[in-house]
């Protein structure tokens, strides 16, 4: 085969303003997360910040909309060549493989505080000024007696992980075998299979997101196990909430492909917009199993 038989061409699209909005509207939703933190700790209501959020995250929204229907028209037209399939492909990679060292960062603030800094406070090893400040702290996990009671009283109580977190977990796990179905219905050529079990998946997430904000508001009203409930409660928010975020965002990506399995999107070899979608479902599936096991079982 000649060399200019092999050669394949490269699409390069014009000139774009989204990647612009896109950056604005990331740094506008954390200037809003940032804001609010910081009136809160201020006695303030955090409004002002609360309004940042919502725009930065509809300006973001509004610019994947429109970048992602733009990819989608250009690989309609087969304007794109293997080699710019594979470039989604690393980059759906890269992007998981970030998401992955996100959630090892707080697991392992979990981990340190746990089976580190819990006994250096309780006398293990040398204490230094820890024994002046809090000389009849005891080292248990989760901590419900924390060292300065006054300024972070611990929950009275921890979520039983065998109730709602169960729950939760058989619907995530259950999820992972209808997104699963879905994909086989692609490869299979059978349209109402795709959307069916697609349809079923995203209910499973959708009833999921219920679940853990009652379980939050739960915990907020009934356990006194809140952010500000020492570092039991930061660690648990701080862990699930992103992780329920990443789910949000995951259904939304489903539904984006269950709208597009209407249209007649997809074909057996023509579909890493919904397996990536699909990658990245089954990698917050992981993660909720990681945080049953660690943050709800082992930490009961």
């Amino acid at each position: 085969m000649s060399a200019q038989e092999t050669y394949e061409t490269y699409y390069v699209p014009h000139s774009s303003k989204l990647p612009i909005f896109a950056s604005l509207g990331i740094f506008l939703t954390v200037f809003g997360i940032g804001n609010i933190l910081n009136s809160l700790t201020a006695g303030g209501t955090g409004l002002l910040g609360t309004w940042i959020l919502l725009f930065g995250g509809l300006l973001m929204g509004t610019t994947l909309f429109f970048w992602f229907a733009q990819v989608i028209e250009e690989n309609h037209k087969k304007l794109y060549s293997d080699q710019m399939n594979r470039s989604f492909v690393w980059g759906m990679s890269w992007f998981i493989f970030s998401e992955v060292m996100f959630f090892a960062a707080f697991f392992g603030a979990l981990f340190y505080i746990r089976f580190f800094n819990i006994p250096w406070l309780a006398g293990e090893g040398y204490r230094g000024p820890n024994e002046m400040l809090w000389p009849n702290f005891v080292a248990e996990w989760p901590v419900l007696n924390n060292p300065d009671p006054e300024a972070f009283p611990g929950p009275a109580q921890i979520i039983n992980p065998w109730g709602l977190p169960l729950v939760n977990t058989i619907l995530l796990v259950s999820s992972s075998f209808t997104i699963t179905l879905a994909h086989h219905g692609i490869k299979e050529g059978n349209r109402s299979k795709i959307i069916n079990w697609l349809a079923a998946t995203i209910a499973l997430g959708l009833i999921f997101l219920v679940v853990q904000g009652y379980e939050y508001y739960h915990a907020y009203q009934d356990l006194g196990l809140t952010l500000a409930s020492g570092i039991f409660g930061t660690t648990f928010f701080m862990l699930t909430g992103f992780h329920g975020a990443h789910v949000t965002l995951g259904t939304f990506m489903l539904i984006v492909m269950f709208f597009r399995s209407l249209k007649g999107h997809f074909e057996a070899e023509d579909c890493f917009g919904f397996e990536a979608a699909a990658w990245y479902w089954h990698f917050v599936d992981v993660v909720w199993l990681g945080l049953f096991v660690f943050v709800y079982v082992l930490g009961s």
